[in-house]
């Protein structure tokens, strides 16, 4: 606890220019002879995309190319959520990942990013964080199951992100029968050999790593797994997401991840920021995964914004996330 917190009040910022032309030194070591994550990790070290750019191609070559990387998360592309793309986009896209040898980590996707029936309705949650899909409903979660399925498929990955409904004030009264359906969603998707992997997310019912892993034990399928966000968690109070949070977690059912970080600015409002910078002892994070033997993704999702533009921050986000990482000993 000691050094987080001296990462935090050393780096406490709210995000303006200084703060971006300081971190633009950092160093970003590209490694052009190969993939980070395929030949230097256990990990599958990768962006999700429209982080970088919506133009897709360029996203792609900015995470081979500059980055070094080999893995890409599929959210939205040529400003489309992958719900509404087109078959011509769809083969277009995979021309993409083919030209710059990217592999798809997993499909992430708005499902569950609703409202729970007859519950009242969620304060929670906008149209904002449904990433360029359209607003559906409940009843509608069928449909992007299947979608999502079908785009996994398509896109030679066996993993679909979902969400825990938008949250409501005490989701005790409900929890039985939303578990019931991940339960539900979680056979469906393993008859097809896709897993959910569920990501705590601080507009929704799973949120902290605590309530994540109520949220495992009240789902048996062991084809719901866990989207690990500490960064998530931390914007929703839980500032010990690492190691606290973390320390709850059944780790042999976390089989993503998303790197992101979290700070408060002069307001005392949680923000996000640079990787490197903020609550989440990515470090220590990193070691920690690599100690219970993950393999799988860890994908940076930048959020952070100050350094102008979506490219130029994921840039510095990357840079801090790659320090990490080494710092890690994990690349």
């Amino acid at each position: 606890m000691k050094d987080v917190s001296r990462r935090v009040s050393r780096r406490r910022f709210i995000g303006g220019a200084a703060m971006a032309a300081a971190s633009l030194s950092l160093p970003l070591r590209s490694r052009a002879a190969g993939a980070v994550g395929a030949a230097g990790s256990r990990f599958k070290i990768g962006v999700i995309s429209d982080e970088i750019s919506q133009d897709f191609d360029h996203a792609c070559y900015v995470i081979r190319k500059e980055y070094g990387l080999g893995y890409v998360e599929l959210r939205e592309v040529w400003g489309k959520n992958l719900q509404a793309i087109s078959d011509a986009q769809i083969a277009e896209a995979q021309k993409v990942l083919t030209k710059y040898s990217l592999e798809v980590t997993d499909i992430s996707s708005p499902l569950y990013k609703v409202d729970w029936p007859g519950a009242p309705p969620s304060p929670y949650g906008s149209k904002a964080d449904l990433h360029g899909a359209a607003e559906a409903s409940f009843k509608q979660q069928d449909e992007v199951l299947l979608r999502s399925i079908a785009l996994a498929k398509q896109f030679k990955t066996n993993k679909v992100r979902c969400f825990d409904f938008w949250r409501i004030e005490d989701v005790q009264p409900y929890r039985a029968a939303i578990n019931d359906k991940l339960q539900q969603s979680a056979e469906l998707a393993a008859k097809q050999n896709v897993m959910l992997v569920l990501e705590n997310e601080f507009a929704c019912n799973t949120a902290t790593g605590r309530e994540a892993a109520a949220t495992l034990a009240g789902v048996p399928s062991r084809n719901l797994a866990l989207n690990w966000d500490p960064g998530n968690a931390v914007m929703r109070g839980e500032f010990d997401a690492f190691p606290n949070g973390w320390d709850a977690l059944p780790k042999d059912r976390i089989h993503h991840c998303h790197v992101k970080n979290a700070v408060k600015d002069a307001t005392g409002k949680i923000v996000w920021s640079p990787v490197d910078v903020g609550y989440v002892d990515w470090v220590n994070q990193f070691r920690a995964l690599e100690k219970i033997g993950y393999s799988n993704a860890v994908n940076l999702e930048t959020h952070w914004t100050g350094g102008g533009t979506p490219e130029q921050s994921s840039k510095i986000s990357w840079a801090g996330m790659k320090k990490d990482l080494e710092l890690a000993g994990a690349i």
